[in-house]
């Protein structure tokens, strides 16, 4: 029974690490914002302001949820955790450290080693959407329905670049798990194999995040609040903690394809990884912090005129150059 123990420590260490940072998010973002934009961020509650993930929290459970009168009930409250489920289940595959050993146990700190790990990610990201459509769909208000027409469309538009940035490193590598790609880049990380790749994933994981320059699914100026218009309370912070339960998760799966995961000098493993993690959100911030959004139409263009043959180029060069090495 002691696998069994230790793989529920791992599910609780894990999934509890996740959305304790997902919450601190939101203050780390209010910080960035009032640095680039010259003003205060959180300061009040606690010191910092570093409970005031803690105060939203208790705030947000206690507002009233409403509901139109016209929606569909059912789907309108389990959208959101359709949205949040496969964005803590999509990290269960991704090394956080190297394997340590506990009262004579050998522990992997990854949740799940999968041998097909990329391609677990991907079906739940998949999977998460459906979150955002139904949320949308079920509060019978046309705002939210066209902001999950819009989710819809572009996440199937830039998932297939997003997948195809991978390609590059899994020729590479020659596996699909997470730990084999980790352990390919003792010498050096993949990004100097792959820096077409590498820039091609971190623009499509804005896109999968619907974060600034692509948040067209929730613009404000055009569709109040996009598919989450109707939602509040619980519901609505459900919603936002996945979405930055996602970026989390897009930001670890770039660390371990393009800048060696865990690996790193003098400092622990984890804290390695942690670091790599936190720089990617400052990324992510920063940029939403500093940039207009696109217009719909130059999203789409931009997903299926520049990114996807850019993709489809990055995997052909790769392939080429696989072939001269190996000849």
């Amino acid at each position: 029974m002691a696998w069994l123990a230790i793989i529920i420590i791992k599910v609780v260490v894990a999934f509890g690490a996740l959305l304790l940072i997902a919450a601190y998010m939101s203050w780390m973002e209010r910080r960035v914002f009032a640095l680039v934009q010259v003003r205060y961020g959180p300061n009040r509650v606690g010191p910092a302001g570093l409970l005031q993930p803690i105060a939203d929290g208790i705030k947000l459970m206690f507002k009233e949820t409403v509901v139109p009168s016209q929606a569909d009930k059912f789907v309108f409250f389990i959208a959101p955790a359709l949205t949040l489920i496969p964005a803590l289940a999509a990290f269960a595959v991704v090394p956080f450290g190297d394997a340590v050993t506990l009262f004579g146990h050998k522990i992997d700190l990854v949740v799940a080693d999968v041998n097909v790990g990329i391609l677990y990610i991907f079906a739940l990201s998949g999977i998460g959407i459906y979150g955002v459509v139904l949320g949308a769909w079920a509060s019978n208000s046309k705002y939210p329905l066209m902001g999950g027409l819009r989710a819809s469309a572009q996440l199937i538009s830039y998932e297939l670049s997003l997948g195809m940035s991978l390609l590059g490193v899994v020729m590479i590598s020659g596996s699909l798990s997470l730990k084999d790609i980790i352990a390919g880049q003792v010498d050096y990380p993949f990004i100097f194999l792959q820096p077409l790749g590498f820039i091609l994933f971190v623009v499509c994981m804005l896109a999968e995040t619907n974060r600034t320059p692509f948040d067209l699914p929730e613009a404000e100026s055009e569709l109040t609040g996009g598919f989450h218009t109707e939602y509040s309370s619980m519901n609505f912070a459900v919603y936002f903690l996945a979405e930055y339960c996602n970026m989390i998760t897009l930001s670890a799966v770039a660390a371990t394809f393009f800048l060696g995961g865990w690996r790193g000098p003098f400092l622990p493993p984890v804290l390695w990884f942690l670091i790599k993690i936190i720089a990617f959100m400052f990324f992510f911030m920063w940029l939403r912090a500093s940039s207009p959004r696109l217009r719909y139409d130059q999203l789409m263009a931009f997903g299926w005129k520049v990114l996807l043959p850019l993709a489809i180029l990055n995997v052909v060069v790769t392939a080429v150059f696989i072939y001269l090495m190996d000849s």
